[in-house]
């Protein structure tokens, strides 16, 4: 496992993930429970091993901008792998999508300020786009979080170290190589 590189992280991270999603979905029947955040606390830990085994290397360039990367290439690969897993799973299983349209037509009737009809075609929208707006928001989110985490710890190293942020080429202590 020392000489897998971030993008193999990565796959392994996002793999363990599907599996984690399908064992708590196959548990639950639902991925809208608590024990979901097992698969994000995962897809953080997936993104800090790949920026902390790159720090510890013999050929890393020890910059801010080199350890996002590593975090990056590793969480552009986990987003790719569960949007994937996250499409595959809706097409196959559409009591989500009906699950969704049962509980937003509900919500709406709640709400006592919409028509029957108004209900209707507000349903009828969000299950024509609710592919989209599940991916879409899959996606962000994914991105999102990838991206903080990845410059927290890259952050967090560097200053450990004693490196400067705008320093392009530095040794442990912090002086420019």
């Amino acid at each position: 496992m020392k000489n897998l590189n971030a993008t193999y992280k990565g796959l392994i991270t996002g793999l363990v993930m599907v599996a984690v999603s399908l064992g708590i979905y196959s548990f639950k029947k639902s991925f809208e429970n608590d024990l979901q955040y097992i698969t994000y606390a995962i897809y953080i830990a997936g993104i800090v091993w790949a920026i902390l085994y790159y720090s510890r290397s013999q050929n890393a360039i020890r910059t801010f901008r080199n350890y996002f990367s590593q975090g990056f290439k590793c969480f552009i690969v986990i987003t790719l792998l569960m949007v994937s897993f996250t499409y595959i799973f809706i097409k196959s299983d559409n009591s989500m999508k009906e699950k969704m349209a049962e509980n937003y037509r509900i919500e709406m009737e709640k709400m006592n300020n919409l028509t029957p009809d108004e209900v209707n075609k507000n349903v009828a929208f969000a299950n024509e786009y609710y592919v989209t707006m599940f991916i879409s928001a899959a996606i962000f989110w994914y991105l999102v979080v990838g991206a903080v985490v990845s410059a927290v710890v890259s952050w967090i190293l560097i200053r450990q170290k004693g490196i400067n942020i705008d320093q392009s080429h530095t040794s442990f202590t912090g002086t420019k190589i």
